[in-house]
């Protein structure tokens, strides 16, 4: 399944929505149902998220890694999660575009679902896909905010 997402930052520069995103402390914040995030190796992280929309409940471990790092361009998410649920494989290309008014972040992943997920149908994984990526980008927003004023 492919999914694309965009958010636009206002107000925001590049680098320093580039610096936010790298802070382990900020990830582990803006993740919905966060529970464990934490850096294994360099730029692999282990974590336990507990997601509850729709028909999809329950906990996933998930190991993330980040690869192909242009700073403050672009890199790309590696995303292998588990659960009673099912598993996600995802590879996701994560741009960031400098616009009049701050940044557009646009995510294009590659998704593959199995177990419960796959049955339940790519138009409700996707949708709730979009919640949580949405959710995951305006608490980035908001603490980007908060490191700009710093």
């Amino acid at each position: 399944m492919k999914m694309e997402h965009s958010y636009s930052f206002k107000g925001i520069s590049r680098e320093t929505l580039w610096k936010t995103i790298q802070d382990k402390e900020v990830l582990r914040k803006a993740l919905p149902g966060c529970k464990v995030f934490e850096e294994v190796e360099d730029n692999v992280f282990h974590s336990i998220l507990g997601i509850n929309i729709g028909p999809i409940k329950g906990e996933f471990t998930a190991d993330v890694q980040q690869v192909d790092k242009q700073e403050p361009e672009s890199y790309r998410l590696l995303v292998h999660a588990k659960g009673k649920p099912g598993e996600i494989e995802a590879d996701a290309a994560m741009h960031m575009e400098e616009t009049e008014d701050g940044v557009t972040l646009t995510c294009n992943a590659d998704v593959e679902v199995t177990g419960l997920l796959a049955s339940i149908g790519q138009r409700i994984v996707g949708g709730v896909a979009k919640v949580v990526i949405g959710q995951f980008f305006k608490d980035i927003e908001k603490e980007t905010k908060q490191m700009a004023e710093m």
